[in-house]
């Protein structure tokens, strides 16, 4: 795990490079404190830089890589799995490796296979590679976007980085803010590529950028490599019975997780009180034949805090837990603050600034590394919405014995969620109804949401005028992926292309984690056990209202009796409004970044209608209006924080 960033130019570069190279990996040393390293060429336009966090050969394993032939230049964020066995395949060729590290084969890949190298890269990862011979550079981005890289063209020159404060720094990039994607942060889903800045983008998943430079003018192309597959209703899911996917299940999870404990450092495990990390856990200890270093988050609410449950799993494991106890004073202020820096987006809840004071005491422990559980809802329906959706939408595409063995309405459960994560009344939008048939029902909170979101903003921005956030989310959808797909199939697949990369994996995962130089694996999304995923038939995923249910009959064997049987709960911090010493904590907040001479300043709200917004949330009592308030205020806070650091340039 490490960052990068660099430039690459259609026309020579000067000396300068340097120096702007070396200040984008300044800013981001927290993701490489272990060594920064430069490659330069000039007259060829190249300047790539790399700041390393050594996991795997720790002593020759620096970046930039270099092809023997000197053609090939490389820097690699993440980490490419099953190296070892594409390590021996290129020896037995007569292909000599530089160093032991992982990274190190995706140049002979490419040099063997060409731009179908990213079939043979599994892992989570995001790189730069110049091949001189070709005068073509390449981005290239993870499957899921578990790992961060961003793009700007200005002028004829890409810029790229692992993250947007690093590509900030330089003159020539502008540091605005935008009206477009605010909103779209205000109503908890971005579109797809974009970022809170202007003209910066994020590389989608699953794609490549490849940029020549033709008649001395930079020309920029993406590819798709890589997408999320479901099997249409005329190629049908798998015919395979039950018991015969469970143990598919299981062996693709255990082959990941084995995968993933290869380090040259210790690794430990994320574990909440959630069936995902339990078992990550179990199968790790199982894997390791002896205890695992495990990390839990508590809260001091009892109705948001799992670690009782947490407690359980790694008692009977016997892994060594550390419990990392959170309060009102560890979630806002200057933790609050920080974690807006780099997440470089806002957030709806404080669990992004619990997983960052998490990674920090993961750092503390001596610890670089561990494996999370992240994507085992995306990939086994087992999200609420995706329950909801599989009994409103899902019914008339399975056999009658399936049909039968649901109740006809949906169960009145995660009521402690409902106006965040589900909505109390039935919300739709066209651009949804075209694409899908229906609107996902994930989605349909935020539609909710937007409704009081839109009027916070300042009305003379022009960028907002004939805007509809929700219609460009959908345009960013390939219809060709969710077309004659099942119901349950397109609200998964809406979700992974949205949500997954844009919150889970970004605020709350990478972003947070290497905010301490913690690198993060999550193993349900292994490309290969996804693939196996998506062929399970929905009412496998979804069986007798019960979510996740081919995983659950996977991991039994090694889950508490109380866990193997509990409904799906969110993870996600105590709201504000649950506690007096919160709101106050929040309040601060409020009173520091959101006064009228700042709103103002940032120019992207109404202050008006703010000032009202934050009468009505102190004096409503509803939960339910009070916890899509709660989310509102969090992004609306984030904004403003995110115009102090980033645009007046605060944290630079």
């Amino acid at each position: 795990m490490c960052g990068i960033a660099g430039l690459f130019s259609a026309q020579p570069m000067t000396q300068v490079a340097e120096e702007h190279v070396g200040n984008m990996l300044k800013v981001i040393r927290h993701r490489g404190p272990d060594g920064e390293r430069i490659h330069l060429d000039l007259s060829k336009g190249v300047a790539m830089g790399h700041a390393r966090l050594s996991i795997n050969d720790l002593q020759y394993g620096h970046q930039p890589l270099v092809s023997s032939d000197k053609q090939l230049v490389l820097t690699v964020n993440g980490e490419f799995y099953d190296f070892k066995k594409c390590r021996s395949m290129a020896m037995a060729e007569g292909y000599r490796f530089h160093t032991h590290s992982d990274s190190e084969i995706a140049l002979f890949l490419y040099q063997k296979m060409g731009l179908d190298f990213t079939e043979h890269l599994r892992g989570e990862f995001a790189f730069s590679l110049f091949d001189v011979a070709r005068d073509q550079f390449l981005l290239v981005r993870d499957r899921w976007g578990i790992r961060p890289l961003f793009y700007t063209v200005v002028d004829d020159v890409l810029y790229y980085a692992s993250e947007i404060k690093a590509l900030l720094t330089h003159p020539k990039v502008e540091r605005q803010l935008c009206p477009q994607s605010a909103l779209n942060q205000l109503m908890q889903t971005m579109v797809p590529g974009r970022t809170a800045f202007k003209n910066i983008h994020a590389l989608h998943p699953g794609r490549m950028l490849l940029a020549t430079r033709p008649n001395g003018r930079l020309e920029i192309k993406e590819y798709t490599y890589w997408d999320v597959n479901f099997p249409t209703m005329e190629q049908g899911h798998s015919q395979d019975e039950p018991d015969v996917l469970i143990e598919q299940v299981r062996e693709k999870l255990v082959e990941s997780i084995v995968l993933r404990l290869e380090a040259d450092v210790p690794v430990g495990c994320y574990l909440s009180g959630g069936i995902d990390s339990c078992s990550i856990l179990g199968l790790a200890t199982g894997a390791m034949q002896s205890s695992v270093k495990a990390f839990t988050i508590s809260f001091d609410d009892d109705q948001f805090d799992e670690s009782h449950i947490a407690r359980e799993m790694a008692e009977s494991m016997q892994a060594d837990q550390e419990v990392i106890h959170l309060k009102a004073d560890d979630l806002y202020g200057e933790n609050f603050t920080n974690t807006v820096w780099h997440a470089e987006r806002s957030f709806y809840n404080t669990l992004g600034v619990a997983k960052n004071l998490m990674s920090r005491r993961v750092h503390e422990c001596g610890y670089k590394t561990v494996i999370t559980g992240e994507g085992s809802d995306e990939l086994f329906a087992g999200y609420p919405s995706f329950k909801r959706d599989m009994i409103l939408h899902g019914l008339d595409s399975e056999p009658d014995e399936v049909r039968r063995q649901y109740q006809t309405q949906m169960q009145q459960s995660n009521q402690l969620f409902t106006g965040s994560i589900l909505s109390e009344n039935p919300e739709s939008h066209p651009a949804f109804e075209t694409l899908c048939g229906f609107t996902p029902s994930w989605i349909q909170p935020w539609i909710a949401t937007l409704r009081h979101a839109r009027v916070l903003m300042h009305p003379d921005l022009s960028e907002l005028r004939d805007y509809d956030p929700i219609q460009a989310i959908a345009d960013e959808i390939r219809p060709e992926a969710v077309k004659d797909r099942h119901p349950v199939d397109r609200a998964q697949y809406t979700w992974s292309k949205t949500q997954l990369e844009g919150q889970i994996l970004s605020w709350g995962g990478d972003r947070v984690d290497m905010a301490n130089s913690m690198e993060s694996r999550p193993a349900f999304l292994d490309h290969h056990l996804a693939e196996l995923a998506f062929r399970v038939p929905p009412h496998y995923r979804i069986r007798n209202n019960i979510e996740k249910w081919v995983l659950r009959e996977a991991v039994r064997g090694v889950l508490p009796e109380v866990l193997y049987r509990r409904e799906k709960f969110a993870f996600m911090a105590p709201p504000a409004h649950t506690d007096a010493h919160k709101a106050q904590k929040l309040d601060d907040l409020l009173e520091t970044y959101v006064t009228r001479d700042r709103i103002e300043a940032a120019g992207l709200f109404c202050p008006n209608q703010v000032e009202v917004f934050l009468k009505s949330y102190r004096e409503d009592k509803d939960p339910v209006s009070l916890t899509r308030k709660d989310t509102l205020i969090n992004h609306l806070l984030c904004l403003q924080i995110m115009h102090d650091q980033f645009i007046k340039g605060c944290g630079f």
